[in-house]
């Protein structure tokens, strides 16, 4: 039988505009045994976006931190909510029991496991070498057939739904025309609830990295507690001594959560 788990997906910004609508959107495609807090952190003259590598980095520590706040509070696993996927492996030392997933890296293994090719969906020309590096690294880059950008930055992928979706549709129909693409992924995890209309339209798996993340920490979280699977510490994966971590005094000077949802 199925446990109850415990989520914190991190929005890696100062930003919670969108905060409440993605918990409202978990709620319809969570399993009934998850409990997810949507947060944000508490971050002054904060970024709305992570489309540039300095915005990213800024934001890095503050994953650090919240991953950390996850294993002291017990959570079962954490969702990093930026296809970058930024401080993944950072946050994934420092968790405790917790798993931690991306937003990239289940999207890619769920997409490989759909199709030989994928394409992915990205808003601007500018976020496609870090994301082809991401893909790389994961090990599916022979299986990228494509980016396809729609020209549209983070902030505004969701002032006008139905551009993005027709831009989204129409990159979509090119990456699988010209490029060879059998699937896609929506580059973005403000992109969530667009991929019903696009995978309608065009007929091939579309992945949302919002519900891939979400069914991925979910899955892992619930083999955990079944099957004793919780993340490694030894070798590569073993974390700071807590001894030094104290000496430091790292970890003490504040929670970095500023803003929480929850969808149960």
């Amino acid at each position: 039988m199925s446990e109850t788990v415990r989520i914190m997906w991190i929005n890696p910004l100062g930003y919670y505009a969108y905060d409440e609508q993605l918990a409202e959107y978990i709620t319809t495609i969570k399993s009934q045994h998850s409990v997810v807090d949507v947060v944000s952190f508490d971050i002054r003259n904060a970024s709305d976006h992570l489309e540039y590598r300095t915005y990213e980095a800024l934001t890095v520590g503050d994953t650090v931190r919240a991953a950390r706040q996850a294993a002291v509070e017990g959570y079962d696993g954490v969702v990093v909510g930026c296809f970058y996927d930024p401080g993944l492996e950072d946050a994934r030392e420092i968790s405790g029991e917790a798993v931690v997933v991306g937003s990239c890296q289940p999207s890619v293994q769920i997409a490989a496991n759909l199709c030989n090719r994928f394409s992915v969906i990205v808003g601007r020309d500018k976020w496609i070498d870090q994301m082809t590096e991401r893909v790389r690294t994961y090990g599916y880059e022979h299986k990228l057939a494509s980016m396809r950008s729609i020209d549209i930055p983070v902030p505004q992928l969701r002032d006008d739904p139905e551009l993005t979706i027709r831009r989204t549709m129409d990159a979509g129909r090119r990456a699988i025309d010209e490029d060879g693409a059998e699937a896609l992924i929506l580059g973005c995890a403000t992109n969530f609830g667009f991929f019903n209309r696009v995978q309608d339209e065009l007929g091939v798996p579309v992945i949302d990295p919002v519900c891939a993340s979400l069914k991925m920490v979910e899955s892992l979280a619930q083999m955990k507690k079944q099957f004793g699977w919780s993340p490694s510490r030894v070798g590569s994966c073993e974390p700071p001594p807590e001894s030094e971590i104290e000496r430091f005094g790292l970890f003490q000077d504040r929670n970095p959560i500023g803003s929480k949802f929850t969808a149960e």
